[in-house]
């Protein structure tokens, strides 16, 4: 496999979906919504990568770089971790951050404020809806509990 791209973006974007799966697990929607959310989570990252890199190889998306890391973050990551206390607690991400990491960063939030610049730009937010949501909630004050409220098309 030589889509060295694909497999950048994927290591990125997993982040925002590990968000993602940190407020299903702070409001303890269940197993069923965090593999929904995982599941529009790799449909987005998919999406992204090849409007990114039209030549991105599908297969790619299904290695280790893809799904596997995909679902590893959003289970035990420190992004997964850090948006659950953010939810439960109310405190900022950089308090948090400071508090639970030991000096680790994370990538999450800095990415999906990245992610939601460029979609912007292009008029597409509409079109990546968990992105989107994702950057919502953490930098506009919208509820961790919108997280599930995505158009039917999905």
């Amino acid at each position: 496999m030589n889509d060295p791209s694909s497999v950048e973006l994927c290591g990125a974007l997993k982040n925002i979906v590990a968000v993602a799966a940190g407020f299903v697990d702070a409001l303890r929607m269940g197993d069923n919504t965090k593999a929904a959310i995982i599941r529009i989570g790799l449909m987005e990252i998919r999406k992204f990568a090849k409007m990114i890199e039209p030549k991105s190889n599908d297969e790619t998306f299904f290695q280790s770089c893809g799904v596997a890391d995909l679902i590893t973050t959003c289970y035990g990551g420190r992004n997964r971790k850090v948006a659950e206390a953010f939810v439960l607690t109310g405190k900022s991400i950089e308090q948090l951050e400071k508090e639970m990491l030991n000096g680790q960063k994370l990538q999450g939030f800095d990415t999906a404020k990245e992610v939601y610049s460029y979609l912007e730009n292009e008029n597409m937010t509409q079109e990546f809806p968990l992105f989107t949501r994702v950057y919502s909630i953490c930098y506009e004050g919208l509820s961790a509990a919108s997280i599930v409220d995505f158009p039917n098309k999905l």
